[in-house]
């Protein structure tokens, strides 16, 4: 697994910036208008190359005016060997990527806000996962479900996993 504190990710505003920046970046935005209600999502998407990219997307939503996103792409590399043999692994890596960056995620914003001392609307409990009742990720949906809970969070799929499936998807 990456290191997620030591990797950059990617706003389309801002450029390359750190975790810490990206934690700090979440919590500007939602100081900005404190009595809204904010949604943290968090869904990885992934391409079908020998080597794939793992595009890990962070969503901060204010419900009912839009949002923003930070993105990191991760790469596996297995000095030359098929890193993946199957779908189905590489499914199961983008949840436990998309887990990892969540919990990374949700430690060091409850920090934030707690420290701030700031009363804030928002809720981080969902990772959207890139499956659903159709095409070949069927099978696979109770499976995910369970490893999506199995780390706190709540599973969202296809068609309302927009994190993963719309957002994620346009980096891989």
């Amino acid at each position: 697994m990456p290191n997620i504190e030591k990797g950059s990710f990617y706003n389309p505003t801002l450029g390359k910036i750190s975790f810490a920046r990206v934690c700090q970046e979440i919590l500007n935005y939602m100081l900005e208008k404190p009595d809204r209600f904010y949604e943290v999502v968090v869904g990885c998407d992934s391409s079908s190359e020998e080597t794939p990219s793992f595009p890990v997307a962070i969503v901060v939503l204010r419900v009912g005016e839009g949002g923003r996103f930070f993105l990191r792409k991760i790469i596996r590399f297995n000095k030359g060997k098929k890193v993946f043999h199957n779908f189905h692994q590489r499914i199961l890596q983008e949840i436990l990527l998309s887990c990892e960056i969540g919990l990374s995620l949700r430690e060091k914003l409850t920090e934030k806000i707690n420290s701030s001392h700031k009363e804030l609307n928002y809720q981080f409990r969902y990772i959207h996962a890139d499956i659903g009742e159709n095409g070949p990720t069927r099978d696979m949906i109770k499976e995910v479900i369970g490893l999506i809970q199995s780390n706190g969070f709540e599973a969202k799929i296809k068609p309302e996993s927009f994190a993963a499936s719309i957002v994620a998807d346009r980096f891989t």
